[in-house]
């Protein structure tokens, strides 16, 4: 089997994504809790080691169907990471709603730079469908208290 370096990542992934989802078995459950510590863990670890097979498959296929190859943009990538950054420096002055909004719009433009109106709504539509979706589940059905802003008390 003959994996790109996206495979090997993906099976290093995997591995350690069953390690740690087994690590979490050992711990201790409160029985005042329904919910155990790991509940949350073994989901994000789930998910994570189906991701991660799910990239090791494709890789593999792919490898069988080696096309031409496509040139990395390693700038976007040093861009995406700053953009994070400015993010995670805006919440606390934003707050999580008006930062995350800015976020997710910003990624999107530069993923996909918008060249009308009508994909600039879209692109508007997603952010703050992003933004009101991740809320509502962390802050009301989660109970998680997302920062609100200094500037905005949003």
């Amino acid at each position: 089997m003959k994996l790109s370096r996206d495979g090997w990542a993906g099976l290093v992934v995997l591995a350690a994504s069953l390690v740690l989802s087994g690590l979490t078995l050992e711990l201790k459950a409160n029985p005042l809790v329904p919910i155990g510590p790991g509940f949350y863990p073994r989901i994000v670890l789930g998910v994570t080691a189906l991701l991660a097979a799910l990239l090791v498959v494709t890789d593999w296929y792919a490898a069988k169907k080696a096309g031409p190859k496509v040139p990395a943009d390693y700038a976007a990538v040093v861009v995406q990471f700053a953009v994070f950054g400015i993010y995670v420096a805006a919440l606390p002055w934003l707050g999580f709603r008006i930062a995350t909004f800015a976020y997710v719009a910003v990624t999107n433009a530069l993923m996909d730079p918008p060249r009308g109106a009508r994909q600039w709504t879209r692109a508007a539509t997603i952010a703050l469908a992003s933004a009101l979706a991740t809320y509502f589940v962390f802050e009301h059905y989660l109970s998680v208290l997302l920062p609100r802003g200094r500037w905005t008390d949003f």
